[in-house]
């Protein structure tokens, strides 16, 4: 399992994107869109935090249980 920082920047830079394109969605006035365009972004986050989280079980699994 090896830690790659990649994988953070990524998630920092998706984050840093989708917050400015919700203040420019709020300032033109599409806080409906705003918010949709966050909550996918944000799904898309966890979907690769979960990732993460699996691999960390996996090696648990593999370290605790010698399979």
């Amino acid at each position: 399992m090896g830690f790659d920082v990649n994988t953070i920047f990524q998630i920092a830079g998706i984050g840093i994107i989708l917050s400015m394109i919700h203040t420019i969605l709020k300032q033109m006035g599409k806080e409906d869109v705003a918010h949709w365009v966050t909550l996918i972004g944000f799904v898309v986050i966890l979907f690769m935090v979960a990732s993460f989280v699996n691999d960390l079980f996996q090696e648990i699994q593999r370290v605790f249980l010698f399979h």
